[in-house]
């Protein structure tokens, strides 16, 4: 099984997290309801199992608590998937959720980087800063080692982009992370 446990304990934030690239039962709870909904979308989407418990100063903001998840999700994701062999390596979907449709495509390259071009129309979603979306996404690809590219090709409604990125993620992956062979997928031999 291609899985990983992290702890992640700060002033700001307490994490529990096992991520199975292989399936399994999905729990997240991080006291931030839309959030959580994010969360479960995306690894159901990718195929993935996913328990996950954090606590943050969300007397705060929802800022540290969806940024560490972001961190501890990435670190679990490159942990997991180890040494990359057999992997497809890249992934990349559309997803139309009513009058938005976005895109995202990666590369479980191991040279993190993210492109990030989905404005968000209204500032909350129920009592999740929309802003703090680009900021998981940042979290996960640099801590995961992924080349990741999201695009909101059009909307209006920042809980429709905001699920569309989510779910679409969630499918670049299972295509991403999918084993084809038992080589590197890399000319140079290595990622």
């Amino acid at each position: 099984m291609r899985q990983a446990t992290i702890q992640r304990t700060t002033k700001e934030t307490d994490i529990s997290l096992t991520l199975c690239l292989d399936g399994g039962e999905v729990s997240v709870s991080t006291g931030i309801g839309f959030f959580d909904h994010m969360l479960t979308a995306l690894a159901f989407y990718a195929g993935f199992g996913l328990e996950l418990s954090a606590l943050g100063d969300l007397h705060v903001d929802g800022h540290h608590t969806v940024e560490d998840v972001g961190i501890v999700l990435g670190q679990a994701f490159r942990e997991a998937l180890g040494d990359k062999k057999g992997i497809r390596r890249y992934g990349s979907a559309f997803v139309p959720m009513d009058e938005a449709l976005c895109r995202t495509v990666l590369d479980c390259s191991n040279r993190p980087f993210l492109v990030f071009d989905a404005p968000m129309p209204q500032p909350m979603i129920g009592g999740y800063d929309s802003c703090l979306t680009v900021e998981f996404m940042r979290a996960f690809a640099v801590n995961g080692g992924i080349t990741l590219h999201q695009k909101c090709e059009y909307g209006d409604n920042a809980h429709h982009i905001t699920e569309a990125l989510f779910k679409s993620l969630g499918l670049a992956l299972k295509e991403a992370v999918r084993v084809e062979g038992d080589g590197v997928v890399s000319t140079k031999g290595a990622l």
